[in-house]
């Protein structure tokens, strides 16, 4: 698939309820993938170099980020068009509907996209089990991350053990997790990312870890996802506990709260978490801000704007080491993974 066939096929899908379209095209390519058609349409993947990062070997450098395939279900049709990683999620212990209809929003002038979605999933039984009949990404060497949080219902004081449930439900078949405590989307979540209520989650995480890789026979890094919204002090003040508490990973940035990049336009004062191209240039600012605290000692992976192939070297460049895709695949498609592997490689 060309670039210009993408952006046609685009613009009849844009004509419609952005939730419908999303269910629409995961249902086709599920369709697609089992009938061996997928391949087809994606077209010859180009050749890559792998990336070690959290003791894994990734393909190449690119993965989709968490909040597209929500229920684990989609993940070999999603592999077909070149993603080294996918990333499920968000997953939270128990099944709920996430919050009301409409909950998600493009300002297509701008290629962004607003979503309230809320943690709608199947659940952690469910979306392990998802996880567990795919196949085919697996077997080509993909990397699949699970992307878990606390219900809503839960409180805050509480939420730990969402956590650690989702933990041991993931564990036998993530090869990574991500602690996601920075969606706008659940009230009081982002509360988590103070530096003592994180020091004392990734504590009892790293505990539940050592425990897991003893009992199981096998380890799981532990990634953290942060949002873009935070002060140099915050940053300094969370890379310090990272550092303490041995965490494996740092995936920057989530979406913001900040409108500031798409004032007056259509659905801006929607309330939610803003993504795409208002967020490239913060969520790699923010990316180097962690990387001159960290170092080498914690990988990231950036994630945040990413529109081109250009937007992904200038995150690998600021410290990331790996990138995900969102916003950017909506709204250029299969095209732009072929064309950031090839950038990469």
């Amino acid at each position: 698939m060309t670039s210009s066939q993408y952006h046609f096929i685009r613009n009849i899908l844009f004509r419609f309820d952005a939730e419908d379209v999303h269910h629409f095209t995961m249902r086709y390519m599920r369709s697609m993938e089992q009938f061996g058609l997928l391949k087809c349409v994606a077209g010859r993947i180009p050749s890559s170099k792998p990336v070690e990062c959290m003791g894994l070997t990734f393909p190449n450098a690119i993965g989709l980020a968490a909040g597209l395939d929500k229920q684990g279900n989609c993940i070999d049709a999603l592999g077909r068009l070149g993603f080294g990683h996918i990333e499920i999620g968000t997953i939270t212990p128990r099944p709920q509907p996430g919050n009301d209809l409409p909950r998600l929003f493009r300002i297509i002038s701008e290629e962004a996209i607003i979503n309230r979605m809320g943690f709608n999933n199947v659940g952690i039984e469910e979306g392990a089990n998802n996880v567990a009949a795919s196949k085919n990404f697996r077997k080509s060497g993909g990397i699949v991350g699970f992307n878990i949080g606390k219900n809503k219902i839960t409180p805050n004081e509480q939420a730990t053990d969402d956590y650690l449930a989702c933990l041991r439900g993931a564990w036998d078949v993530a090869d990574y997790v991500t602690v996601n405590i920075s969606s706008p989307n659940t009230p009081g979540l982002r509360d988590l990312q103070a530096a003592e209520e994180t020091a004392r989650l990734i504590e009892a995480l790293k505990q539940e870890q050592e425990k897991l890789t003893t009992d199981r026979g096998r380890r799981v890094p532990i990634a953290l996802k942060v949002a873009p919204d935070l002060e140099n002090d915050n940053i300094a003040d969370l890379a310090k506990v990272f550092l303490d508490g041995g965490l494996d990973c740092l995936i920057a940035t989530n979406t913001t709260l900040d409108r500031s990049k798409v004032e007056g336009c259509d659905f801006a004062d929607q309330p939610g978490g803003l993504s795409g191209a208002p967020l490239t240039d913060h969520s790699t600012e923010v990316i180097a801000a962690f990387h001159s605290h960290l170092g080498d000692q914690i990988p990231i992976i950036g994630v945040g704007g990413i529109m081109n192939a250009e937007h992904a070297q200038d995150k690998l460049k600021a410290g990331a080491k790996l990138v995900q895709i969102y916003s950017g695949f909506i709204y250029h498609g299969p095209p732009l993974v072929k064309s950031i592997i090839q950038a990469t490689a």
